[in-house]
Parts: C-alpha cells; structure tokens; sequence
C-alpha cells in the first residue's frame, strides 16, 4: 500500500506499474490487456478508465464517465464583500489577571512550556480556565470535566482564536488540539444570527478520516450540549440518508471528510454561505493524502472574511502553501520544535530483529503486557492484510484481538473501537487509518509491529498513547528492511532524549552507504558486465522497468512467453515463491538455454541461463550471475537403435538418473577434499534443519581454504541444500559471491 491506508483511494505504487502492469498500452491513465497478459488498464476502473486486459488480453480502457475529478460541479461563487452580511470574530475580554502579567512572566511561561508565537499582535496566553472569559455554558461544562488547568497549545490558542484571527497550530498528538478550536467555534456560533431554513453550518471542521471525524464530534456535542449547538459528522462508508436529514433539520457545526462534503455539495443537500468559522485538523495528514484539491475547492465555497483555524502535528512547505493561500494576517503557535518530534512523556523502546523474529517478539511482550494492570494495546501493521493475518493467528491462540483497517465497514469499525474503549479487547490490531484521530485516553502501550513508511507517521502511530497527562510506552520491531528510515528514527529519539540501541545505530551507518545519491544502485559492478534488478532493499515493491504482467500485484518481470518488454507475455508468479521462466528472452532476443545439468534441475524448474547480458529479475533477493555449471560427467552413451516410445522414455530415464549419481557423487570427493568431514556434516545438519524447521532466512559465511576457489564446493553446498528441501523444490535458493566468502540464502 502507499506511504497510508485509507480506504476509499488507492496505492499509486511506481513508475512501471503504472505504464508495463498490463502489458501493450498499460499507460497511467488506461488500460489495455496486451497479448495474454495479466492485468488491464493500470489500476483498473478507478482511475480515469482502465479495465479490459485479462489472462488472453482484452478491451482497451476507456475514459470513465464517473466523477473523477470531485468538485468539478461545483460553480465558483463570485463574492462581494460589500453586500454580504455582516458577522462578529472578535469576542475576546481580556482578564485582569492576564493584563497585569508582565512581559517577563509571559516569556518565561513560554520559554519553560516551549512555546513559539510568531504573528502581529499575538495575545498573552492564559493560564487558568477562569482567565479565557468562557461563558457560563462553556465552563460549567470544563468544571464537570475536571480540568486544573489548559494544555499550553489551549492557553495560547483560546486567545488568539477568540480574538478573531486566523491561526495556525502547531503541537504533538495529545496535547488538546481538539478543544482548542470547538470551544471557540461554540462561542463564535451563540454570537451570530439564528440559523433560518435553507441555510447551512456556520462553523465547519474538515477532518482527514472517519474516525478523527467522529472523536471531534463526539467532543462537540458534549461541550455543546448547554448551548442548544447542534452538530453533525458526515464521511463516507456510512449511509448518505440519515447524514442529509441531520443536514436538512439545521446544524451549527458540520464535522466532515472532505469527499463525503463535496457529495453533498453538489448534491446540494447543504451549502456554505453562512459558515464563517473554519477548521482544518490535522492539515498535513490531508494534504498528504491527496485531498488539497478538495480542500481549495471546499474552501472556495466559504466566504473570503471568515475565520480560519489550521492544526497540525508538522509543518512541512505543502501545509505552508495552503496557510500563505488561505489564512490572512495569521498567528502561529508552535507548541516544541518545528522539527518531528514525538511526545516526551512516551518511552520509546526499538528492537532491532529480523523479519522472522517479529511474531515470537510480539507474544513475549504481550505475555508481559497481559500482566500489568494497565494493558489496553495498539498493535501497527503496514497493510490490511497483515492486520489480517495477524488477528486471526493471535485469535486463534487465545490473545483478546480485534482489527480495524479501510477495508472494514463503518458499523464493524464502530463495534470494534467501541469494545476496544470498554476494555472488552484489549488489544487492538490497526493499519495507519487509526494513527491519527484515535482519542483513546487509557491506551498504554503502542507497539509498532511493522515500522511505517516514514517517520512523520511513526511520530502520530505512537502518539495515540500519553494521551492528555498520561504516561506511555511504545515497541517497534525495525528490520534491514526499514534501514532507510534509521537516520530519521535516531534523531526522532535523541530529541526526545530516548535511549538510541547500539544496533539501531549501526544500521543506519550501513544504510548510509547502501542509499546513496548514486542513480546506478541497481548496477552490480563487482560482476564484469553483470546487472540485476532487485526490490526495494527488503521490501516487495519494485523499480523493475521490464515487462510481462505478474500475479504479485508488483511491477513486471522480464519473464514468461515474449516478457522483456513491457509488451504483454505471461505471468510470472512470487506466491509461492517459484519462477516460471522457461522461454523468457533477454534484452537482446536471443532465446535462451536451459541447463540439464545435475543439481540445477533439481530446484523444480529448469534454471534458465540468460545470453546477451540480459538481466536477472528477481524479488526481494539480491542476485549475481550463476556459478559455473559443474563438470560434464561422462560421455554420453551411442544412441540405440529405434525402440519402442515406452522403452525409449525408461531408457532415458535411467541414463539421467544415472548421470546425476555420478555428478553428486564428483561433487562430494570435490568437498571432501576441500573441508573436514566434520564441516560438511554440520552444514548439510544445518541445511536440513533449516528446511524442515521452516526458518525463513539462514544464513551462513563460509570460506574457502583452497587457493584456486573450485566450483565445485559452491555446487557442493548448493546440493547439500537441495537434498534437504522436502517441499518438492518450492524454497528459493539464491547464491551469492562475494570475494572468497559465500551466503546461502533460503526463503521458505
């Protein structure tokens, strides 16, 4: 899945998938099947076209008459300010108390609690809820809740935003971004004009997800409830019905997503030409999720004077734009650095392991976890699927699990979280859907059983935990397959002065050397003339610019029928992890030879020798060009006279089967000679246990003592390993030289 999951959009992935997935005119923009490959357009039918193609081929796309471009119905108001109706903004009575406080005792609250204004005319902070002149409405409502005093992001925002001025907020997760802007969105209603039949919200909250949407409404009903402030949460995966009849009885807060508010919009079942009061939270999850077009169409709708508030949790140049573009003469509070920075009240603990570790890690610390008192945990995953995957293996071994992902529907969605706050489940699996909006005081422990993308995310992933002026703890397994992220990890910790492991560190050395500015990673200049193409360093997407469609839902492979060229040729399966490559051809046309010698053929395929220099596609492996191929046995006997069919495949038989006898039988006086008996038995113990014991990765450094480096202990091992596999040749072997040194490498 992209960078995050949610739900209603779809993973873009890369360059080639989105020209060669389908074969023969698989542009980004349609489709085309190709002469028998696998896919059709590029993404199907929802991106403007696609379809047709199939396993034989199929219709070219065709331009989708759908709406693809949301919005697009919509007529830009042409306003003027002179004929439309006046409204209040400024609302703000500054308290004694705070007018008495001295610039002295005003920066040094700011610099203790870390905060940053920047704007003409910033107001003072507050301190108490008495000193934010909240009616009576407001506060008895704050007193029920038992607040001793606001967030630094509420003392410094109430002011500001009562004020009338446009602002933005910048503060971590947790740290009350929610009140800050519904209290004075309550206070700016109550002072406008009653709603008349027809119009519509006068303050609207645009929300990236569901559930951000429905935390937020759910604080503005309760707070309010003294007022008569009615509000509504309209996003999509929930039926449109009851959404327009809450609409079409007149609410003063509308709590959206943006897609579901543009369906309405031109549905025109509400408008926007009373709102005045506008919110836009968690601004850089939208904009990172594609919805800036949404968003300035949305806000073209609103009246240019009205008030703009705008939270974030970062502030990267895109949310800058919109701000410079939308927001007049604003304040900006910064509540920390402007850098990433994670809640300092969580403790940040990060397991350098590998892949394979993971599912044993996760039950060890749960185990742990089960026994405190306090053990209500979020468990990250990366893709739907292993959300999936993961609940039902914890399910199925007693472990109180439930899953939410985009996937799931809005009532299932509901129910889970629902027994997640009751406690009913403790434990929580979740995609990047539930990183951002999930207010859920009591949560104690985050555990990141997949690193995300970025660390931007991983920032919000563990700031579901800490909540208000609660403590937390987080988990993350890392892998050489986020080795990428390690350097923006390490300095997530050490802002937050969180011990950085010893391992974590090493990578990230390593990593630098790996993922340089260099364009030609992709190149092995180590082999003379050799190049491979290889997935992103232990992950399953690909920059693969070969043709072929494939079943993995990846970019091509130069594999199957007339593959090489992005022009259509079979499919090429990585589901069970075997290669179908018997007629590929290179990049040069040249069919290529298959080798019938020995071990090679007892992998399951035939091994594939590529001429002209063409590449060698594989996934998720690091591949080299192949050993050389192993002595020739003894020559082959004179042909007999013509047989019989049957008697002539029984011949053939045997002559292979004894061939092959002969060959292990050279291979083995070859590493016999080579190593101790005791070092061959160990590895071919080693290679058995790793088969059967279903490991995932083993991997072993072996050198070479004999000076002129024979072939055939390479082979040798190769064979050993080969002989150990039970599975009828399904587990990938992929040998790699390095110098005098060999890794053996096993994926089961």
């Amino acid at each position: 899945m992209s960078r995050y999951d949610r739900g209603r959009s779809f993973d873009p992935g890369s360059r080639s998938e989105r020209k060669s997935f389908g074969g023969r005119g698989g542009g980004s923009r349609g489709g085309g099947g190709g002469r028998g490959g696998f896919g059709g357009g590029s993404f199907g039918s929802s991106f403007r076209g696609g379809g047709g193609g199939g396993f034989g081929g199929g219709f070219g796309g065709k331009k989708d008459k759908l709406n693809n471009n949301p919005g697009q119905f919509l007529r830009k108001p042409k306003w003027d300010l002179d004929a439309l109706p006046p409204f209040k903004k400024d609302l703000y009575r500054e308290h004694a108390n705070v007018q008495n406080r001295s610039m002295q005792e005003i920066d040094e609250y700011r610099r203790r609690c870390e905060l940053t204004v920047q704007g003409r005319n910033v107001p003072k902070p507050v301190v108490a809820f008495e000193e934010a002149s909240f009616p009576s409405y407001v506060m008895d409502t704050i007193r029920k809740e038992g607040f001793q005093e606001p967030t630094v992001i509420q003392a410094q925002g109430w002011p500001a935003a009562l004020s009338g001025r446009d602002l933005v907020g910048i503060a971590q997760t947790g740290s009350g971004k929610t009140i800050s802007f519904i209290l004075p969105a309550i206070v700016h209603i109550n002072n406008q004009p009653l709603l008349q039949p027809g119009d519509g919200p006068v303050a609207l909250v645009l929300c990236p997800t569901r559930e951000l949407a429905q935390q937020v409404q759910a604080v503005s009903s309760q707070y309010g409830r003294n007022s008569k402030v009615r509000s509504v949460c309209i996003y999509g995966g929930a039926p449109k019905g009851p959404q327009i009849r809450e609409l079409e009885r007149g609410v003063e807060i509308c709590i959206a997503t943006p897609g579901r508010l543009i369906d309405m919009l031109e549905g025109r079942k509400t408008n926007l030409r009373r709102c005045t009061f506008l919110v836009l939270d968690e601004a850089d999850r939208m904009l990172d999720m594609g919805f800036e077009p949404q968003i300035r169409t949305i806000i073209e709708q609103i009246r240019p004077d009205r008030q703009t508030l705008m939270w974030s949790a970062t502030w990267p140049k895109e949310v800058q734009g919109l701000a410079s573009d939308f927001l007049r003469d604003y304040v900006h509070i910064t509540v920390g650095t402007l850098g990433l920075t994670a809640n300092h009240k969580i403790l940040q603990i990060v397991d350098v392991c590998e892949e394979t570790e993971k599912d044993f890690k996760l039950i060890k610390l749960l185990e742990e976890i089960m026994g405190e008192s306090e053990n209500k945990s979020l468990i990250f995953t990366e893709t739907k699927k292993r959300a999936d995957e993961l609940t039902r293996r914890m399910r199925r071994d007693g472990w109180p699990a439930m899953c939410i992902h985009g996937d799931k529907s809005q009532p299932e969605r509901d129910w889970v979280l629902n027994e997640f706050r009751k406690g009913n489940a403790p434990i929580l699996v979740a995609t990047d859907v539930a990183s951002r909006g999930l207010d859920i005081s009591d949560i104690k422990f985050v555990i990141n059983f997949d690193f995300p993308n970025c660390s931007e995310d991983y920032v919000h992933r563990i700031g579901r935990t800490a909540r208000s002026d609660r403590t937390g703890t987080s988990y993350t397994f890392f892998t050489i397959g986020n080795a990428k992220q390690a350097k923006d990890l390490i300095s997530v910790l050490k802002e937050a002065n969180q011990h950085v492991n010893p391992k974590l560190l090493t990578m990230a050395e390593q990593a630098r050397g790996m993922f340089g500015k260099s364009r030609s990673r992709y190149r092995d200049k180590s082999a003379p003339g050799g190049h491979f193409n290889r997935s992103s360093y232990g992950d399953s997407r690909s920059d693969y610019r070969s043709g072929g469609g494939n079943r993995s839902g990846h970019s091509s492979f130069s594999g199957g029928g007339r593959g090489g060229s992005g022009r259509g040729g079979g499919h090429m399966s990585t589901a069970n992890k075997s290669f179908n490559s018997n007629r590929t051809q290179d990049s040069h046309g040249g069919r290529n030879q298959s080798q019938q010698n020995g071990s090679w053929n007892q992998m399951g395929s035939q091994q594939n020798n590529m001429m002209g220099g063409g590449y060698n596609n594989y996934s998720n492996s690091y591949t080299q060009q192949a050993p050389p191929p192993p002595p020739p046995g003894p020559p082959p006997s004179q042909p007999n006279p013509p047989q019989p069919l049957m008697q002539q495949q029984q011949q053939q038989q045997q002559q292979q089967q004894q061939q092959q006898q002969q060959q292990q039988q050279q291979y083995t006086q070859a590493t016999a000679a080579a190593y101790p008996q005791a070092t061959y038995q160990a590895y071919q113990q080693q290679a058995t246990n790793a088969v059967q014991g279903k490991y995932s990765k083993l991997q072993h450094g072996l050198m070479l003592n004999r000076d002129d480096h024979s072939p055939y202990n390479v082979l040798e091992i190769l064979c050993i390993f080969i002989k150990a596999d039970n599975d009828g040749g399904k587990d990938m072997i992929i040998l790699i030289f390095n110098s005098l040194a060999v890794t053996i490498c096993i994926h089961c």
